[in-house]
């Protein structure tokens, strides 16, 4: 699929119609003299890193959790 390359002059004339389109979820490219220079795309927020451990001392399993009932083994096994 091939881009196509939006000169600056018609980026700058058309603006609010490139982000129409940019919220549509295309990518715009903009070009110099049919060169690629800028893709104007969605704005995606940073997300914070995750942090390991943060769970930590704060989720409890069950002493049962990792038995199986008989009935859900007779279940999957036939």
């Amino acid at each position: 699929m091939s881009e196509r390359i939006v000169n600056i002059y018609e980026a700058k004339t058309n603006l609010s119609k490139l982000l129409k389109r940019v919220e549509e979820g295309e990518e715009v490219v903009i070009g110099r003299a049919g060169r690629p220079v800028a893709r104007l795309c969605a704005y995606q927020p940073r997300r914070a890193p995750r942090t390991p451990g943060r769970l930590a001392g704060k989720v409890k399993m069950a002493p049962d959790f990792s038995d199986t009932p008989e009935w859900l083994i007779d279940a999957f096994e036939g």
